[in-house]
């Protein structure tokens, strides 16, 4: 039985939702992301991962907790242990978000209601339907491997790699990722999609500040079709 199938049919608990952020360097940012989230939802871990300036310290001004790592383990490795923290304070749902604050945490009321409306268990916050502002290249190639895995999971993800995202806890438990940077993203899709399971969108408003994203769109889309590659050619479809 899908866990949704019950819970959703009363009022959800706020505090069996976990926000999880990956952070890297983002102490600018990160106190404003935090507080923006509490507003909304009371638990919040913040995952350091290898900082060489104060976000840890933000954050926890910010009111979250925080998991540091002592060196860079890459978004990939950074979602997985705040996947096993959910899953080790018995969350019901997880809910992740960047912390350079181009994600606008009043955004996330959009995506309970959605969940308790709807009970899908897999919803991906969708800047697409506005990209105005988004740089050219990045929307391009956003749009290119949005369509892929649209026909790869036979789901439509117009904005596949955005990592606004709520996922049911229970559905992580045996997740593994061989992805460590932006591309382990794509990866949860498509493993979660192997499993038949239904996702859906949340209209999310685009933010978008002066500064340079860390996403590279030439160097992250080829670690993309390399994690296709090792998805399925190397380890087989099944």
């Amino acid at each position: 039985m899908n866990p949704s199938s019950t819970e959703t049919s009363t009022a959800l608990d706020p505090a069996r939702v976990l926000v999880v952020i990956p952070a890297l360097n983002e102490a600018a940012s990160i106190r404003g992301v935090v507080e923006g989230v509490r507003n909304h939802l009371p638990h919040v871990v913040v995952i350091d991962d290898g900082s060489t300036d104060a976000t840890s310290a933000e954050a926890r001004a910010g009111g979250a907790e925080v998991l540091r790592s002592e060196r860079n383990e890459g978004k990939g490795g950074a979602l997985v242990r705040g996947f096993r923290w959910a899953l080790e304070k018995k969350m019901l749902l997880v809910l992740t978000l960047d912390a350079d604050g181009q994600h606008d945490p009043r955004d996330i009321p959009k995506f309970l209601e959605a969940y308790q409306r709807t009970g899908i268990p897999v919803l991906i916050g969708n800047r697409m339907w506005n990209p105005e502002g988004m740089p050219w290249l990045r929307r391009m190639t956003n749009r290119g491997m949005s369509r892929l895995l649209s026909a790869l999971t036979g789901r439509s993800l117009p904005d596949s790699q955005n990592g606004f995202r709520l996922y049911e806890v229970e559905l992580l438990r045996h997740l593994t990722l061989e992805s460590r940077h932006y591309e382990a993203e794509s990866e949860i899709l498509l493993r979660l999609g192997r499993k038949g399971l239904r996702m859906d969108v949340v209209r999310i408003d685009p933010v978008y500040h002066a500064e340079q994203s860390k996403i590279s769109p030439l160097l992250d889309s080829a670690r993309f079709i390399r994690m296709l590659y090792r998805m399925y050619t190397r380890s087989g479809r099944h």
